[in-house]
Formats: C-alpha cells, structure tokens, sequence
C-alpha cells in the first residue's frame, strides 16, 4: 500500500488562509496569533465535484421551490424571515448545553413531513441518546429520520438516497473527510465539511441546519469562511444558568438581520417568549435611584429594557468602569459628557452599568436610559417609574433623534408607560412642531434638546443645577 505524501501548513481560523510557515501574524486577514499547524496531503485531492449550472436570464427563474416551511416555532421563524428556505444553510452557533441542538430537534417536529421528511444526524450522541432527548422533549414526529455519523461523504450519499426536506447536521465540528489527513475539528475539515454540505445544499434544493460550536472568544469554532459561505447565522446569547436564552441573527440573506427571540429553558425544552419587554421588566423595582427604562428596535421589534447604574466613590485612584450588555467604550463616553456639558463630576466615582435580563444591545437609543441611570445614582433621585427615556446622546450633549419613534412609544404604551422623554426632533413626527409636551394616544411627549433639559424633566431642577 502506497502511503499519500503530506505536508505541513498553517492555517488561519479566523479566514483559512493557509501559510507555508509559521507567523505572528496571517498576511491575508491581519489576525495575530491565529495560525494553527495542519497535515494536508501534498498533491491535491480529488474533493467534491464542483457546483456547475447554465446561466438563465433573470426573468426565467421560478420562485415556485422557494416556498417557506413554518418550524412550529414563531420565534424561531420569525428570526429566519418567516420560516426556512429550501436550499437554506442555517448555522446555528452557542455555548455548549445552551439548547443549540434542543431548538432543532423541536424545530425537526413540525418541519418533517410525510412527502419530505427530515434527517437528523448525530455525530456527538448515539441513536439512543437521541432518542431519549426526543421524548423528553416531546418529539415523536416518525418522519424525522436519525443517523449517528461522522462521515460527510457517507452523510451526503445517504442524503441524496432519502431525498429529505431537510438536513441537521449536530455537529459541524466532529464531521471529518476521509480524504484529508487531518483530525475532525480542524480548519481544514471544518471548511471543506461546510462547503460540501452547502454545495449539496444548492444543487438538490436541500435545507440544511448546522450546529456550530463557539471558542472561549465567542466566536464559531473553526475559520470565519465558514460563516461567509452559509445564508443564516444564529448566535446564542445567555448564561447557561440563567433560563432565558435569545437567540439573535447575525446574518440572513433571506430575511433582516439583528432579529432575536427570547425562549425560556424549561424541562420540555425552549418555550418561546412572545413578550420579551414585558419579561425584562418583569422584577424591576419601583422608586429606586439607578434605574431607567429605554426603547431599542432589535431588527423588526421594539424592546423595553431597564437601564441599571450604581455609582459609588472609588477608594482607589482609578475609579472602576464596568459595563454589561452595553459597549463599555459608549460608556465611557457618555460619562465625558456628563462631566464636560451638565456638570456631573464622576472622576472620583466608580460607575457601573447593566441591562437587565442579561441581553446585550449596541443601539445609540439607549444612550439618554443610560445618562439619566447614572445620573439618577449620583443625584440618589429615582426616575419616574412611569417614564420611558429615547434618545442618543451627542459629543455636544445635545439629544438627536433615533428611527422608528412611534413604534417605539406604541410599545411604552401597550405596557402601561404613560410618559416618554424623547428627542425635541422626533416630536415633528407626531405632526406637532414647535411645542415641548403633547399627548399622542395617551402618552405625553416631552421633548428635550439636550442632555440638561432631559435630566431637569426627570430629576428635578433643583437637583441638576445646584451641581452646576
């Protein structure tokens, strides 16, 4: 038996890039520290047979196959676009036991289906152990097909012999090709997995969800190429012991991005949670210095969250600045402002910042909920507890107008808020210029140019100008 003939390289995790020695830094991506050694073969393999279609004119195509299947589950369907594609590649990233392979396996139970069933293939657990999380889940669907394999070669000739709907590939990390040398979970297999697994997908219309393990960064396991050749990307977010997850899309070329759902982790599996603002808002507690409640539209849905500041005097010479669930650098920034245009002194303080509920948001509409937080604390004055705050705050300290205002204080409403402090500029959305309060469905308006005329409206006149 003649042995193949193989080489050393390295290779990039974060685009595959592969280079003939090791060094510090990949020459194509600019990432320090993420080559990795690898044995490929040192003549080029066989591989998969590339994908090869005829050019049509753009008005021949059908949109017939390119019908939506519901997974049973709204918020798992709505964050993909309404439902799945076929031909659609899912990858569905996360911790370990944050309920990545939980959601597809309820999701498995409503989208096969007699005329096109579903292959589930477990490449971490036996048949039996996939079983047994079926029936504590309450899936008994008997077109749901299992396959305990590792092969992504046999994996694709069993996919093309079932012909299914869909295929759930748990997960892409422990699938391995026979043809390259290196060990399952490497760059390489990771990537050549992938890309079989999405051109099988395109050419026979097949649907299939990937389970993505994540690094100690966060990030999907394996090279970021891997990300760029599916359509979906779904990140879990949580702790482990918390039991709300919420799942966000990163990426989705079927639908719009930085949607999430929130789901609670019970012993049935993932419940989705149909009012997620009310479900933040759930233990907030009334009268109490340090908290504000915000606005953020997340993809095609506005969120209530409750702001959280402490600040306290540091004993050490450099005060602490923490923040979770928000960018700390926003932070830091805001509290400038603070200091430069109203006057607040917090150089000696320790600051700290949280969003409630454990759920992370960049959006600047949240930037006037944060300011009138921490300056809650520092004042020790407690913001109206029916009061919602939108705005992002400028360098200058003005207040600028944030999108999708009226859907914003609709949202404040329907959740028993009966006063919203918001950008004077937004109010020319209600159609009422030139005054600082009106009432639109119930709900005064109060207008403020900047970040002083907001925590004067919140905090009181008194408390922001003696500080002066």
């Amino acid at each position: 038996m003649k042995l193949q003939k193989t080489k050393t390289q390295y290779i990039c995790q974060e685009c595959g890039h592969a280079c003939p020695k090791w060094q510090g830094q990949c020459p194509a991506c600019q990432s320090w520290n993420t080559l990795l050694s690898e044995v490929v073969p040192a003549t080029p393999t066989k591989g998969a047979p590339r994908m090869v279609t005829q050019a049509v004119a753009l008005n021949e195509v059908s949109l017939d196959e390119s019908v939506r299947r519901q997974s049973g589950i709204a918020e798992f369907d709505r964050i993909l676009g309404g439902g799945l594609i076929p031909g659609q590649v899912v990858l569905v990233g996360g911790d370990p036991g944050i309920g990545k392979s939980t959601i597809l396996l309820q999701a498995a139970n409503a989208l096969a289906a007699a005329d096109a069933p579903l292959l589930y293939v477990s490449g971490e657990e036996s048949l039996a152990q996939t079983k047994l999380r079926a029936q504590r889940l309450h899936v008994d669907n008997p077109n749901i097909l299992l396959m305990a394999a590792t092969d992504i070669r046999a994996i694709l000739e069993e996919v093309a012999r079932v012909k299914p709907f869909a295929v759930v590939i748990d997960s892409i990390q422990v699938m391995y090709d026979s043809e390259y040398p290196s060990s399952p979970g490497s760059v390489t297999q990771v990537r050549e997995c992938a890309a079989q697994l999405v051109r099988f997908a395109k050419e026979h219309n097949v649907a299939v969800l990937i389970v993505g393990h994540v690094t100690k960064t966060g990030a999907i396991a394996g090279p970021r190429v891997v990300e760029h050749l599916v359509d979906t990307v779904l990140y879990f977010e949580g702790e482990r012991h918390n039991i709300y997850r919420i799942l966000r899309a990163v990426k989705n070329r079927f639908g719009s991005t930085d949607e999430i759902g929130v789901f609670e982790m019970t012993g049935r599996g993932l419940i989705e949670v149909p009012n997620p603002s009310a479900i933040f808002l759930a233990q907030r507690q009334t009268q109490r210095s340090g908290s504000a409640v915000g606005t953020a539209i997340e993809g095609t849905r506005p969120l209530l969250i409750e702001v959280q500041a402490l600040v306290a005097s540091s004993p050490f010479g450099m005060p602490a600045r923490k923040a979770v669930g928000v960018d700390a650098n926003r932070i830091t920034l805001l509290l400038a402002v603070l200091e430069k245009r109203v006057g607040i002194h917090v150089n000696t303080q320790d600051v700290f910042v949280s969003l409630a509920g454990g759920i992370k948001l960049t959006e600047p509409g949240l930037d006037l909920a944060c300011v009138a937080a921490i300056a809650s604390s520092f004042y020790d004055r407690p913001v109206p507890d029916d009061t919602v705050v939108i705005g992002e705050v400028g360098l200058g300290g003005e207040v600028r107008a944030v999108s999708q205002i009226e859907r914003r204080v609709m949202e404040s409403k329907r959740l028993g808020f009966a006063q919203c402090i918001l950008p004077a500029h937004n109010l020319k959305s209600f159609r009422e210029k030139g005054k600082a309060q009106l009432q639109w469905q119930g709900v005064k308006l109060v207008g403020c140019e900047d970040v002083r005329a907001a925590l004067q409206a919140l905090l009181g006149t008194d408390a922001v100008n003696a500080e002066r």
